[in-house]
């Protein structure tokens, strides 16, 4: 196989060998073998029913792993840490989702890229923007920059139109 690029997200917001999600999140990183870049980690307010603040950032990898057998070794990772199954965006030591590749899109029955919620997330577009502003989404074409700007973009207000239309 040749060697391709991938975007990994790592997220934390629970605190576990490594100490804070901050720390679990770097460690978890470090495991991975081919890591070229990593943006700063952020912090994140969390989806679902978890209360708990994350610590997340992205990070590009260079492999000649397969995107399922990358998969694997972020699984592996994860279940190193101390992942556990469990209740869908609930606590976690770990998580580590594989976003894009170089190869554009994959799908099996495990494995979609690219991720299919990537483009509403804030805390991977933010990170991602200032590693690869210019990688294009395989499906839309657009770029990570272009992305993230139609995320966090704020919307007008509609105008009033009509006499004695004020504040």
């Amino acid at each position: 196989m040749t060697r391709s690029t991938y975007v990994v997200a790592a997220g934390s917001n629970r605190r576990g060998r490594h100490g804070t999600p901050a720390h679990e999140v770097a460690a978890a990183l470090a495991a991975l073998r081919g890591v070229v870049a990593v943006a700063p980690i952020i912090n994140s307010a969390p989806l679902g029913p978890s209360i708990r603040r994350f610590a997340n950032t992205v990070a590009i990898i260079e492999s000649d792993a397969s995107p399922r057998e990358l998969l694997r070794t972020l699984k592996a990772i994860e279940r190193r840490f101390g992942r556990r199954r469990g209740q869908r965006w609930g606590a976690r030591v770990i998580d580590l989702d594989l976003i894009l590749w170089s190869g554009g899109t994959y799908q099996d029955s495990d494995l979609t890229i690219p991720h299919a919620a990537f483009r509403m997330r804030d805390f991977v577009l933010a990170p991602l923007a200032r590693l690869a502003p210019s990688w294009r989404d395989p499906l839309t074409g657009l770029t990570v920059r272009q992305l993230h700007a139609r995320l966090t973009r704020r919307c007008a207000l509609p105008r009033r139109s009509g006499a004695g239309a004020g504040p």
